[in-house]
């Protein structure tokens, strides 16, 4: 029988909400974090294209059992269209398409609004991460083929104009998950028939984190001590090290505001963390919950569901 490997890395957790620069690939920014935590596990909650900024939720450690709430929740862009371009990706990536000199007023924008708020059907992207018979949408378009993308349903809470000039026009939107807003910038230059493309895109939140949990690459840099070299002796505690920038994360519980809370003692947090169902009390306590987290001493302990007051552990966090 193989013996399993030993994991490298700190048992470290909870969420990073990194503060992404243009350039930077999503899967290069959590492989950085990954390394200057030296975390055992890393992922994130929703990709940001290499030419866009801003929020990238991190999730470290026990934080990655909490991923799927944080994608699903509500995000916030600012966006900037600019007129006259169609181009193959959408966005300044690709080369140009479809072009015209025509450029739209502001009240032909802002009368387009409406048709852009609320549930909607969208086409996304060739260059997107959608799957098409099992291939990645972006892997056939290099390749050159131009394939067949159903629309789909998303929902966007509002969409404002922030500023407009003769060539541009600068948007921030709130939207549900799956919305591309690449797809927004091609669909209303067809609409207003002088095609667009998104010039610059910045992520500004993602529920439950807002622009106060940012943290910038440069600022946890800068925060870490330097390493010994190979043959250098250490100058401090291996978990010394890592204090200051340990203090930049947000509790992995941060991500479950969504979920109904309940706080238990140490005797009921032990056995819902071996896997045993607990009566839940309080005057608090909901009866019955699809979904609700608790907590002992404001740590989280399991998700799980609340059946006639009982709570019953689907995914426990350790301690």
């Amino acid at each position: 029988m193989a013996r399993r490997g030993k994991k490298k890395g700190r048992p470290i957790s909870g969420w990073l909400i990194l503060d992404k620069p243009v350039g930077m690939g999503s899967t290069d920014a959590v492989s950085k974090i990954k390394w200057l935590f030296q975390a055992e596990k890393a992922g994130h909650a929703g990709t940001l294209d290499p030419l866009a900024s801003g929020m990238l939720p991190i999730a470290l450690g026990e934080a990655t059992k909490t991923v799927p709430y944080v994608q699903d929740g509500a995000k916030v862009y600012r966006f900037t269209v600019a007129w006259g371009e169609e181009r193959s990706t959408d966005d300044l990536e690709g080369p140009v398409t479809k072009s015209s000199d025509k450029r739209p007023s502001e009240e032909e924008v802002r009368a387009l609004l409406p048709k852009y708020t609320g549930v909607i059907m969208q086409t996304p992207p060739q260059f997107s991460a959608i799957k098409i018979a099992g291939e990645r949408a972006y892997d056939l378009a290099r390749e050159g083929e131009t394939v067949d993308i159903p629309a789909r349903e998303v929902e966007i809470g509002r969409l404002d104009i922030v500023s407009h000039d003769a060539g541009k026009t600068e948007f921030e939107i709130e939207c549900g998950k799956g919305t591309y807003v690449r797809s927004i910038a091609r669909d209303m230059g067809r609409d207003l028939e002088c095609f667009g493309h998104v010039a610059s895109l910045r992520r500004t939140e993602v529920d439950p984190f807002t622009a106060e949990d940012f943290v910038r690459l440069e600022d946890l840099e800068a925060a870490l001590p330097p390493r010994p070299a190979d043959d250098e002796a250490p100058t401090m505690p291996f978990a010394e090290r890592f204090k200051a920038i340990d203090a930049f994360l947000v509790d992995t519980g941060a991500a479950l505001e969504c979920l109904p809370q309940v706080a238990v003692n140490d005797d009921a947090a032990t056995r819902i963390r071996l896997g045993n169902p607990v009566v839940v009390r309080g005057r608090d306590a909901p009866i019955e919950a699809e979904e609700a987290c608790v907590t002992a001493r404001g740590r989280l302990v399991a998700i799980g569901a609340i059946e006639q007051g009982m709570f019953k552990p689907k995914r426990v966090f350790g301690v």
